[in-house]
């Protein structure tokens, strides 16, 4: 799985930005309380790709799905239809599971993604925008969690 990681990274070119590490993924994918999902795909027992999910909640729908997080499929094994079969197995986990929706994002300047996407009726979104918050952008709203004097509950429906 680290190893589709990093190939992830070779193919857009941002190696140098990858910092998870396999004890990062054993951690957090098969620890108490896993945060993702993934399912590998196998040629003549070699790994021939990877689907890293995990689940979403639309409130417009009211039903669960699932988020993509990486799909990648080693050099070798294109053109063989494996990333095509890997988004149809995850999307099938998460129909079983009563979600109706599945999201990714696509790197802007990765087109063959973008085009491979649309093949599969994957819509791209223009009425949306993915904004993120990184690094210190993170710990600084982190930082801010409430105001003075404020008060923060749990939801309940």
């Amino acid at each position: 799985m680290h190893s589709a990681l990093l190939g992830i990274a070779r193919t857009v070119d941002e190696l140098d930005k990858v910092r998870c590490e396999v004890a990062d993924l054993i951690e957090y994918g098969f620890g108490t309380a896993p945060h993702f999902e993934a399912v590998i795909a196998e040629v003549d027992g070699v790994p021939a790709g990877m689907c890293l999910f995990f689940p979403s909640f639309s409130t417009w729908f009211g039903r669960p799905g699932a988020y993509v997080q990486d799909l990648y499929v080693e050099d070798r094994f294109r053109g063989l239809g494996i990333g095509a079969k890997l988004l149809r197995r995850v999307a099938a986990i998460v129909r079983d599971r009563g979600g109706v929706y599945m999201r990714l994002s696509v790197d802007t300047e990765n087109f063959a993604a973008q085009g491979f996407y649309t093949r599969l009726d994957m819509k791209f979104s223009d009425t949306e925008q993915v904004h993120a918050a990184y690094d210190d952008a993170f710990l600084n709203l982190a930082a801010a969690d409430c105001p003075p004097g404020g008060t923060l509950t749990k939801g309940t429906p």
